[in-house]
């Protein structure tokens, strides 16, 4: 193998790593957005069922998911900005890379869920 194909290959890795790591804090955020598209706009399309308990209505949710997303979405682009100046991905690999990679651990927590 190359020097410089080596080298690219080590840094694939690195924004996949970092974004990874920011999908554990990132479970949260997504979760909090699941909840609130399933009670209500999926639920007034039909599509999934209200959860019975649920009668505080839309506003005091959005009053909690919009900072929490919004923090977590600055921290996501304050990491990934600089990084996709270092890396020798294309933009459309490595933006793919890194909006997939921290959906990662949310995946594993549904999947091994009983």
């Amino acid at each position: 193998m190359s020097r410089g194909r080596r080298g690219m290959a080590k840094y694939w890795w690195t924004p996949f790593l970092l974004n990874v790591l920011l999908g554990i804090p990132g479970v949260v955020p997504f979760w909090l957005v699941w909840y609130l598209m399933v009670n209500w706009p999926l639920a007034e399309l039909g599509w999934t069922v209200r959860e019975p308990t649920e009668n505080d209505g839309m506003v005091l949710w959005l009053v909690i998911v919009v900072p929490v997303v919004a923090v977590f979405t600055m921290i996501w682009w304050l990491v990934n900005a600089p990084l996709r100046r270092r890396t020798s991905l294309t933009p459309h690999t490595f933006w793919l890379l890194c909006g997939l990679a921290p959906l990662l651990p949310t995946a594993a927590l549904i999947a091994n869920s009983p």
